[in-house]
């Protein structure tokens, strides 16, 4: 939200007090050497006599640290307020924060950061990391802004270095970078080609060293330098307000902090990387119809995973009440145990409305499990499902209800759920638990998705549980997978899809999927082949659309090659993929990179959009025209083209089958490619562990799995884990030699030789040398 107009003047209306210098300062335990906390009295105005204490406001600021290298700063006007909920779950632990105090200055120091308020002459907030400052908050930064309808909101100003490029703020489909934008942390249904998003993260990283977490689920607005232009600004209407500077001091150390504190990714099922097949949104369908599908990518020799029912399993006007539509499915229980002797596993949509017809809306309004209006009527309107009602996810017992609608359709076969929808929650309600309306607005998805993979924990275990989820706030990485939401049938979608998903990714998600195609309208067969590319490259892949299906052959038979060739390579993949997500698990870095993250130190990376990191090592350029033109970034060093589909010839891409070929940078590139094929590099240095299993995701990765080593430097050592094996390949002079923890003798591959293979009787490990 904006408040001044210009450097000069305020909004009409917009009147304002900010704290004008430290009054006093109380450290835990009251003394200079004290640790733990630090808190300041901000008078509004400098004190020169006893008269100005008399006047107000007073900001009471207190500074406080859950984990090292993370610093909290929160700033109240009144405190008498009732405490507000929701409140995001944060992580804590167990270490001591420094503080100390002169004349000069009060600090509290976490891990390598610091926080420093100067207690003489005009205000001044300084964080810093090993002496540097990173970001600051000066004269008039912080404060209290009331605007003319009577709104109170607090709000906080950092500077932005010259230079510095700021990512995140959930999943966005504008540019990358986030500078210039204004960005309103509010979840909305709007699409893929809109400013409003169905992922809002109150968190932005920057390539200086730092990142900022807004510690507040309701609406918060960022000003990232479009209001100052030299600041990032964030404002809630709100009483009290606490954000977090994160230190990295990379963007991946960031996340790492990030993650820590308001949760890491599970780490998916493997068969949930292979190929998602759906029945689409409105097209008609049955088990006939499904069945031919399936069939049909059988015989095409197309390897599937996942089948997905879409809205209408159940019957229109009763969505949800969790019941296969009896006139189109009368054996449910038959038809998912015979897609499963097929090998398939089973996801079918949800979402968290409940339809006046639905039976289920007769039973959650007299069980009290619906959302209520303040004079206690069932909260209802017509948008989407006649007369549909909304699920109260604050109450324990209606999550409880939920969750049991739930079990009845595990128990037919169903393995995992489509979490749809959870955007447009109204604020004219009452929660259950007393939750603020406004702050529960984002926090509701956080809630319904939470409800929903427990249910699947719970019943599939761990390891089994995932859900493909549109809707999300901070902490709901916890429960992947999130897909991108509705996007158009063009180039142009495809691409804001991208910069959604890259964005997600700097926000803390570790898996992200999109509709491959486009949902809205039908994509022509070079669209669908150039976005069947992209979507075999990315964490999940799903075929899914709203008006028509997506079966390759629809569209013409060379879309069906092109479906085979990139699901085979991602397949053969999952050795590296699988572990790129143990990463994301483990680390919260995301499998899709955006090249910043890999690359922060080459300012040639700051911007780049139309590409990213699959894992560490592998970059992928998708391609964005009919004539395969492509356009590409690439760092420093040899890079050297991974098996795509198509010929090198130098550094000229063209024809079927890529066998090598590098590329040596910092340097655009430009090539054009086949529909097989698609600028894919590995990194100099790397070492790709590559399947021997091309048609199914869930094996045994390390049985058989391929080691290819590319531009390894003489005495460079990689270490590669495929599931519970290591192992070690080093090059010593001309020679590289491999080794793993299984009881297998070690062996040597000379330079220039294409493989060598374990000693006979292992039969488990094949090295090539790239």
């Amino acid at each position: 939200m904006k408040f001044t107009d210009g450097y000069w003047l305020l909004r009409e209306g917009v009147t304002t007090d900010h704290p004008a210098e430290v009054l006093d300062v109380t450290a835990a335990g009251g003394t200079p050497s004290g640790g733990g906390t630090l808190e300041i009295h901000a008078p509004s105005r400098p004190i020169r006599s006893r008269g100005d204490l008399l006047k107000g406001p007073v900001l009471t600021i207190s500074a406080h640290s859950p984990l090292p290298d993370v610093i909290g700063v929160t700033f109240t006007h009144f405190r008498g307020e009732r405490p507000e909920t929701p409140e995001f779950e944060l992580a804590k632990q167990e270490f001591t924060s420094q503080t100390s105090y002169d004349d000069e200055h009060a600090t509290l120091t976490s891990g390598s950061l610091s926080v420093r308020f100067a207690r003489s002459g005009p205000w001044q907030v300084d964080f810093l990391a090993h002496g540097r400052v990173l970001t600051s908050s000066g004269p008039k930064s912080m404060g209290i802004m009331r605007d003319a309808s009577g709104g109170h909101y607090l709000r906080e100003q950092l500077g932005l270095g010259v230079g510095t490029s700021v990512y995140g703020l959930g999943e966005r489909f504008g540019p990358l970078v986030k500078n210039g934008q204004v960005v309103d942390i509010w979840n909305a249904d709007g699409g893929t080609t809109t400013e409003q998003a169905y992922k809002n993260v109150p968190l932005y990283l920057t390539d200086a060293g730092y990142g900022v977490f807004v510690d507040h689920p309701g609406k918060v607005s960022f000003e990232v330098g479009s209001e100052a232009v030299s600041r990032v600004q964030f404002s809630a209407e709100t009483q009290e307000l606490t954000y977090y500077v994160i230190h990295g001091p990379t963007p991946k150390d960031i996340l790492r902090k990030y993650t820590a504190l308001t949760g890491r990714p599970a780490l998916p099922p493997a068969w949930s990387f292979g190929l998602w097949l759906s029945t689409s949104f409105t097209t008609s369908y049955d088990e006939e119809t499904v069945t031919s599908f399936i069939e049909g990518m059988r015989e095409r020799g197309l390897p599937l995973s996942v089948f997905h029912f879409d809205c209408f399993w159940m019957r229109e006007h009763n969505w949800c009440d969790f019941r296969w539509d009896p006139r189109v499915f009368p054996d449910p229980e038959g038809m998912l145990a015979r897609l499963k002797e097929r090998g398939l596993r089973v996801s079918v949509w949800i979402n968290p409305y409940i339809a006046q017809r639905s039976a289920l809306f007769a039973e959650g309004k007299e069980l009290g499990h619906l959302l209520k209006r303040p004079d206690g009527s069932v909260w209802q309107w017509d948008l989407w499902q006649p007369g549909m009602a909304i699920v109260d996810f604050t109450s324990a017992a209606a999550r409880e209800w939920y969750a049991s609608k739930l079990e009845g359709l595990l128990a037919q076969g169903v393995d995992c759920f489509k979490t749809d929808f959870g955007e447009r929650v109204p604020l004219d309600v009452a929660w259950s638990d007393g939750s603020d309306p406004e702050r529960m607005h984002n926090y509701y998805t956080y809630l319904y998705n939470r409800t929903v993979f427990d249910v699947l924990r719970k019943h599939r275990g761990e390891e089994e549980a995932v859900v493909f989820a549109r809707s999300a706030t901070a902490g709901s990485q916890q429960f992947p997978v999130h897909w991108g939401g509705d996007c158009e049938a063009t180039y142009e979608s495809m691409a804001e899809s991208l910069r959604g998903g890259l964005s997600l990714g700097l926000s803390g998600f570790g898996f992200w999927s999109h509709d491959i195609g486009g949902f809205e309208g039908t994509p022509t067969p070079s669209l669908f082949k150039r976005w069947l590319a992209f979507g075999l490259l990315s964490s999940h892949s799903r075929l899914h659309g709203s008006s028509t299906y997506r079966v390759p052959w629809l569209f013409d038979e060379e879309s069906v090659d092109v479906l085979r060739h990139f699901t085979r390579l991602k397949l053969r993949l999952m050795p590296y993929l699988y572990e790129a997500a143990r990463t994301a698990h483990t680390e919260g870095v995301p499998v899709m990179r955006a090249m910043v993250l890999e690359f922060p130190d080459d300012p040639g990376c700051a911007h780049l959009e139309r590409q990213y990191m699959l894992g560490p090592d592998l970059l992928v350029a998708p391609v964005f025209s009919d004539d395969g033109d492509v356009s590409y970034y690439v760092p420093e060093g040899t890079w050297t083209h991974f098996v795509t589909g198509g010929t090198v010839t130098g550094e000229t891409v063209t024809g079927e089958t890529v066998t090598g070929g590098t590329v040596t940078g910092p340097r655009w590139v430009r090539e054009n490619h086949g529909f097989s094929s698609v600028p894919l590099l590995v990194r100099p240095g790397a070492v790709i562990p590559v399947g021997a299993v091309a048609d199914r995701p869930d094996y045994d990765h390390a049985d058989g799995v391929t080691l290819r080593a590319y531009g390894l430097e003489r005495g460079q050592q990689v270490a590669v884990r495929v599931g519970d094996v290591a192992f070690t390949v080093v090059r010593e002079g001309d020679l590289v030699r491999a080794s793993c923890s299984d009881p297998v003798a070690p062996w040597g591959l000379a330079v220039g030789e294409r493989e060598v293979r374990a000693p006979a009787g292992t039969g488990f490990l094949t090295v090539e040398w790239a």
